[in-house]
């Protein structure tokens, strides 16, 4: 039985730092990758993005090739309509906003060949609902990569009712190209990772909140007392308080109270306290 390969062509949707990773981690596997980034300047930055990841990662000889040899693999362009030909899979990795991803999915769907597969990184929103955007929604999943995503592990495959079994089987066999575990889960408000993640992170928050502990003595508990990697406050901050506070709003208008977010995060991100990517979070980040 021959092992499992990336698509030849990829194209990631959004240069940011989850789809810089993604990036990476395709063209590190075998794969040509056209990042699309609306304009010149954020398209140069996703570059950097990628660049300094290949660098970090032939420090740690992680790379199989020169890290020039990867990125010589991967090419920008500032609209969908420059996905290559051929491309076998687009990954969608931009903020999370609903109209944004589904307008740029329809337009992807549009731009390439009817076998591509289309995939979108949200942590939360309903897959259901993006695939609603596209004219054959059997070709859509979710594929939920993990930050940061070369070092990462896990892929969170997400398959909404319209997903066909062989767009599933396919993406299964490239995260296991990829070199990463993954997870099948069917499309539900914050999957499965998201959903606990956020419940013991916002219980965390309240923990401070209310004065129980301090940051530290929390995630302590947590990393020491049941071998998580990082504790909730640390991974919060290392997340993104915004990007939390998001999840948890989608999660409490679908769930109920029992995400609602805290005051205390609330106020942090509304002073700019955004973690570790403002220096202040949490912790203080240098």
């Amino acid at each position: 039985m021959s092992s499992p390969t990336v698509p030849a062509v990829v194209g990631v949707i959004g240069g940011g730092r989850m789809g810089a990773g993604i990036a990476q981690s395709f063209a590190a596997a075998g794969s040509s990758v056209t990042v699309v980034e609306s304009g010149a300047q954020a398209a140069a930055a996703a570059v950097d993005r990628i660049a300094t990841g290949l660098r970090r990662a032939a420090e740690r000889g992680r790379l199989a090739e020169p890290a020039e040899q990867v990125l010589a693999r991967v090419t920008t362009a500032e609209s969908v309509d420059g996905l290559a030909p051929g491309t076998g899979l687009v990954v969608e990795a931009v903020p999370e906003n609903a109209a944004l991803k589904a307008g740029l999915l329809a337009a992807a769907e549009a731009a390439v060949d009817d076998t591509t597969v289309l995939a979108t990184n949200t942590s939360s929103l309903s897959v259901t609902e993006l695939a609603a955007a596209l004219k054959v929604p059997g070709r859509f999943l979710g594929m939920h990569f993990f930050n940061p995503v070369p070092a990462s592990e896990l892929i969170e495959i997400v398959v909404a009712p319209e997903t066909s079994p062989e767009v599933v089987r396919a993406a299964l066999d490239w995260t296991g190209a990829l070199g990463k575990k993954d997870v099948v889960v069917k499309d539900s408000p914050g999957f499965a990772s998201s959903r606990l993640g956020l419940a013991l992170g916002l219980e965390a928050i309240r923990m401070v909140e209310e004065g129980v502990a301090e940051p530290e003595a929390i995630d302590d508990a947590m990393s020491l007392g049941y071998k998580h990697p990082m504790g909730p406050l640390r991974l919060t901050d290392l997340v993104g308080l915004d990007v939390r506070l998001a999840i948890a709003e989608y999660l409490h208008a679908t769930l109920g109270e029992r995400f609602a977010p805290p005051q205390l995060l609330r106020d942090k991100v509304a002073r700019g306290e955004l973690g570790r990517k403002s220096g202040q979070g949490f912790y203080t980040w240098h």
